[in-house]
């Protein structure tokens, strides 16, 4: 399954940027590969620019790397729900209320590195487990219909999304 077989009717306008991003691979292997892409990105870091901002109330490197973890567990839970055919809209969230109690910036590079690399694995492995009629289906989340499998190119295209931030703004 590839980025190219997603239907416009699968995903909101505004999650179509992070849907251009997710690349040409299979959607397996993109979240697989993305995996040790954005690791290797993340550990080049040097450790004096993990807690910096490019401006006054932005968030640090830190706090991206948790909103990325945060993010990706939510898009990983809407993925469940929708490939189990639960049929209750799914409220949103709003991640600057998450970034501002998360404590990112108070965690060792060590952990929040780890912890990016468990839920990226724990994501792998459900939708690995999912067939091709769970990954159709199609649920809403914060009022946007969106199928399983737009869901997991979302989910490589918002990381990649915020790994080119850090890169631009940060390093």
């Amino acid at each position: 399954m590839y980025v190219n077989d997603l239907l416009e009717k699968e995903y909101g306008e505004f999650y179509a940027n992070y849907v251009k991003l997710a690349g040409s691979k299979d959607l397996i292997s993109g979240i697989a590969s993305s995996l040790q892409e954005t690791l290797t990105f993340l550990k080049s870091i040097p450790d004096d620019k993990l807690e910096y901002r490019y401006q006054e109330a932005k968030w640090t490197i830190k706090d991206v790397i948790q909103h990325m973890i945060d993010t990706e567990r939510i898009f990983a839970y809407r993925a469940l729900r929708f490939a189990r055919r639960d049929t209750v809209s799914l409220a949103g969230f709003e991640e600057n209320a998450y970034a501002s109690v998360a404590n990112a910036n108070d965690r060792t590079r060590k952990d929040l590195f780890k912890e990016y690399q468990l839920v990226r694995e724990s994501t792998l492995m459900l939708f690995k487990g999912m067939d091709v009629d769970m990954l159709m289906q199609i649920g809403e989340a914060s009022g946007v219909n969106m199928s399983v499998r737009a869901i997991g190119f979302v989910t490589i295209g918002h990381e990649k999304h915020h790994c080119q931030i850090i890169e631009s703004r940060y390093l």
